[in-house]
């Protein structure tokens, strides 16, 4: 059987054609462009670089973290003088070992929140002593048990003595 009629063609999709880019006044060009290099434009200034925020001090990030998270018995020791390992330790207690899981997660996720990285955990999966190394702070959790146990607070207490050298 032979067609009669013609093969229609396919319908053609309309092409998009791009606005064409409107000129700017020279005027706002020459603003923007002196804005970028950090020059004053009409009484205002503009930063030619843009800073980064500045950390917020770890102690006080990690004292408030404790504090969110209900650890109990915090105590802060200062190791300036006494050890070059960090400048200072915070010992703190919780209620039981799921707690103090608890805890020491929170504190890793608020410190990496706030900009701190090159953390370190031990501890985690029994969560009887949780140490968190944050490098110029470091975070002992405890069980309360355990806590009374080891007793940290008295070996770093003001009355130890220094520290011998060896000659």
């Amino acid at each position: 059987m032979k067609r009669t009629r013609p093969l229609k063609a396919p319908a053609k999709k309309p092409v998009a054609r791009k606005a064409a880019a409107k000129p700017k006044p020279a005027a706002k060009s020459a603003a923007k462009s002196a804005a970028k290099r950090g020059a004053v434009t009409a009484g205002k200034s503009t930063p030619a670089v843009k800073t980064r925020p500045a950390k917020p001090n770890l102690l006080a990030v990690v004292l408030d973290q404790l504090d969110d998270a209900k650890a109990e018995q915090v105590v802060t020791i200062r190791l300036e003088g006494k050890s070059a390992v960090a400048d200072s330790m915070v010992v703190a207690s919780g209620r039981s070992s799921r707690h103090v899981g608890a805890i020491a997660d929170q504190l890793v996720e608020k410190l990496k929140g706030a900009g701190h990285r090159g953390l370190r955990v031990e501890g985690m999966p029994q969560c009887d002593w949780v140490l968190v190394d944050a490098g110029d702070v470091v975070i002992h959790l405890f069980r309360p048990e355990v806590r009374s146990f080891y007793n940290l607070e008295k070996l770093w207490s003001d009355h130890t003595p220094a520290e011998r050298v060896a000659i």
